[in-house]
């Protein structure tokens, strides 16, 4: 068994067969022209538009470790309400770790402490 993941073909490659489409449809097509209101144009791009929470002034962000999951989790804080704004992962997640992190402690058969120095 090869241990590199690249692909190789095997075999003979398969003939394509190249179809052209008539273009009678396009040609026969009625031209549309549409009100101002209906019209489609292109975004002002003069103001760019910015996707992050740099610009509030009211924020915070925390990391802490959710002790159920396992994880670490990423937090942006409102700070006045001291509501969290963002998460990272969301509670859900958060939940199926922690539910498969009790099944994992649970399946875990109990070892004594090994207290031998000596070893």
């Amino acid at each position: 068994m090869s241990t590199d993941f690249s692909i190789r073909p095997v075999g003979i490659p398969a003939p394509t067969q190249f179809v052209t489409t008539s273009n009678s449809a396009a040609n026969d097509a009625v031209q549309a022209d549409l009100p101002v209101s209906q019209t489609v144009a292109a975004s002002d791009t003069s103001a760019p538009v910015r996707n992050d929470l740099q610009s509030n002034e009211n924020i915070s962000r925390q990391v802490i470790f959710d002790q159920a999951a396992a994880s670490m989790v990423f937090q942006i804080v409102n700070d006045k309400t001291e509501a969290v704004v963002d998460q990272f992962p969301d509670e859900a997640m958060l939940r199926r770790r922690a539910y498969f992190h009790a099944l994992d402690l649970k399946s875990e058969p109990s070892r004594p402490l090994n207290t031998d120095l000596s070893a």
